[in-house]
């Protein structure tokens, strides 16, 4: 049961938009970027009442002069039958794109309220949301926050967008947006997490150590959903092999494979596979076209027995085929695609023949789902109102990847913080950003070894958002909940290397 307590920042929110020029999404500058509306509610969870408030709203984005860039949308859930807000933990959590909302892992994963799907992560009609038992509000209150141009947010007036729209330049604002939000709410004293799906997971990496160096706040904990590279080189015959288990999956679960490995777990399956690639088509691949006909022929043999194709098909891809390939031969003599950040999901092209399908029938599920989902729970349940379109992708291009070392940020940010923990997550049919590339990603950070016991990787059989499944829902929050349980246990004395 929901009940409007009251606006904060005083002023009701701004309708009127610029009209978009060259995909730039700008508000006037009288639009305002300070203002929130609360409610309350309560959600069971693990059998428990749990009582919180919801803000929405928006927090600016400001010049040293106090002149507003922009306007950030977040949403903000707060346990309210806790005292102790000293040891009460704070989850920040971003989704990727770069220009995507933050509405995936918001109701779909860690918040409280969850859109209506099916048991796989199909839309179902009518839309609408239902209460997430599985939430990890929990143990930890919880903001998503929505960058520049994405969900609600907004650039105010003529800011340049060249700001905003880069690997550093992201990281550098959001990390200022999170001080102000930290010290408005008062929680300076609380073990702090941020979370990052996709390429959130590029932002939440480089954030951990930009927070130490430019706010000086230190993190208990960085949770990374589906990685990116983080800048981790794997260029070459390393990235060509590493997608291999993910095709071994993909083709276990359609009903692919040869009946000895058709017939056993995945992870059983996937563990030898792993083993086959680190150990045999990496160096093979890394001879390139030295092989001989017959050693190309043997490879091609392997790596067909394990991604359910042909030796003719792998053979004429160089023995290294894209995933966009894999993706469209795997079903086609039965008239189907496979979708690239969720091999369960199957689609349908114009015609079977090519090399790369017409779409990813998984986005096109996730869009179809997720879009009537947090336009009804932002205005029907919320009481956030606004003619502003929701972006679930919103203009942020040109993007300015260079100087992308996010990952040697996460490493050294470890390094200087003895309290700081990294989990990983991977769904084994994603092949948008592989889970075996996850754990390449994991182990490469770190190439002493030195930080590897502050470190988990937790993998699950769906896809990107594995928490859509309704089997991995459970666990997947589960493993944060453990995750941020393990990480305290740090905590208990001096943060120092001993």
């Amino acid at each position: 049961m929901r009940s409007l307590l009251l606006r904060l920042r005083a002023g009701a929110v701004a309708l009127a938009a610029l009209a978009p020029a060259s995909g730039a999404a700008q508000v006037a500058p009288d639009f305002n970027a300070d203002t929130a509306v609360v409610t309350t509610h309560s959600v069971t969870i693990g059998g428990t009442s749990v009582p919180y408030t919801a803000e929405v709203g928006y927090l600016p984005v400001m010049e040293d002069d106090g002149t507003v860039l922009a306007a950030l949308f977040y949403t903000w859930y707060e346990r309210t039958d806790v005292d102790d807000k000293v040891s009460r933990p704070l989850v920040v959590s971003f989704n990727g794109g770069p220009g995507s909302g933050s509405l995936w892992m918001h109701i779909g994963y860690t918040g409280p309220r969850m859109l209506e799907i099916d048991d796989e992560g199909y839309p179902i009609m009518p839309y609408g949301m239902r209460d997430n038992p599985h939430s990890i509000l929990d143990v930890a209150d919880i903001v998503y926050v929505n960058p520049v141009n994405v969900g609600y947010s907004r650039i105010v007036g003529d800011a340049e967008r060249s700001r905003f729209f880069g690997v550093n330049e992201d990281i550098r604002y959001l990390s200022d947006w999170i001080r102000t939000f930290v010290t408005r709410k008062g929680r300076w004293a609380s073990p702090k997490y941020l979370i990052g799906e996709s390429y959130g997971t590029t932002r939440a990496s480089g954030l951990a150590r930009e927070l130490q160096n430019s706010e000086w706040m230190y993190l208990n904990g960085v949770i990374l959903v589906s990685p990116t590279g983080l800048g981790v080189e794997r260029a070459g015959p390393v990235g060509d092999a590493l997608a291999l288990p993910n095709y071994t999956a993909t083709a276990w679960y359609h009903g692919q494979l040869d009946s000895d490995l058709q017939s056993r777990p995945i992870v059983d399956v996937l563990a030898e596979v792993e083993e086959y690639t680190l150990d045999r088509l990496l160096p093979a691949l890394a001879r390139g076209g030295s092989l001989t006909e017959a050693e190309r022929r043997e490879v091609a043999t392997e790596v067909a027995r394990w991604s359910g194709t042909s030796p003719e098909w792998v053979l004429a891809h160089n023995l290294r085929p894209n995933v966009g390939e894999f993706r469209k031969e795997l079903l086609r003599d039965e008239g189907f695609t496979v979708g690239r950040l969720d091999a369960r999901y199957k689609g349908r092209d114009r015609r079977d023949a090519g090399q790369g399908y017409d779409y990813d029938p998984a986005l096109a599920a996730w869009n179809h789902a997720f879009s009537p989902a947090i336009n009804i729970y932002m205005s029907e349940e919320l009481g956030w109102s606004t003619d502003l379109q929701y972006f679930l992708f919103g203009p942020v291009n040109p993007w300015n990847r260079n100087g992308d070392d996010t990952g040697e940020d996460l490493r050294q940010a470890m390094s200087e913080n003895p309290y700081l923990h990294l989990l990983v997550q991977g769904g084994y049919y994603d092949g948008g950003t592989d889970y075996f590339s996850a754990k390449y990603t994991m182990w490469n950070l770190d190439p002493a070894g030195r930080l590897q016991d502050r470190m988990r990787f937790t993998g699950y059989e769906s896809g990107h958002m594995m928490y859509l499944r309704a089997d991995d829902l459970p666990t997947s929050n589960q493993d944060i909940r453990d995750f941020i349980l393990w990480s305290l246990e740090a905590t208990q004395g001096a943060a120092r290397y001993r």
